[in-house]
């Protein structure tokens, strides 16, 4: 049924992916408050001066994004094949972590050396989006998978 508590979790990560596309993910400010990166879901800007900046497009964040929400969104579709149901979480978790992966290594390894090393950045509202969502995703396989063990245990008993 879609009022299960696993169908409100995989809607959550929905959500939490809406978010991850819609709101910055990192920025970073330099101390002269010159330089400034900052990273979302589409590019990767790197704005030097006023009016120089570099930007780097990032579209495989968009691509797996919207991919994780509409197999969430199928997900929730399919409440009678819980084994399709998780098996689609374990897919949504995969691509989640290399989300995840992406954004580290944007963080850390590609912007490190563009300005003030030592200062770390900030992560913003789209990176806590997409925290939620793998957190959400976890909830929602989890209950799947209680589901699919109450049925069975009932079907032995029969």
């Amino acid at each position: 049924m879609l009022q299960r508590i696993q169908s409100i979790f995989l809607a959550i990560a929905i959500v939490g992916m809406g978010i991850f596309l819609a709101f910055p993910i990192w920025t970073k400010v330099s101390v002269t408050g010159i330089q400034k990166a900052e990273l979302t879901a589409i590019k990767l800007t790197h704005q030097v001066t006023e009016v120089q900046s570099t930007i780097q497009p990032v579209y495989y964040l968009i691509i797996l994004a919207v991919l994780v929400a509409g197999i969430s969104a199928y997900a929730i579709s399919q409440f009678r094949n819980r084994v399709l149901q998780s098996a689609l979480c374990a897919v949504n978790s995969i691509l989640m972590t290399v989300i995840m992966g992406l954004v580290i290594y944007f963080t850390y390894y590609k912007t490190a050396k563009l300005f003030d090393s030592e200062l770390p950045g900030k992560y913003d509202i789209g990176f806590y989006g997409l925290v939620g969502a793998m957190l959400a995703n976890v909830f929602a396989n989890r209950f799947i998978r209680k589901d699919e063990r109450t049925v069975q245990q009932s079907k032995r008993f029969r």
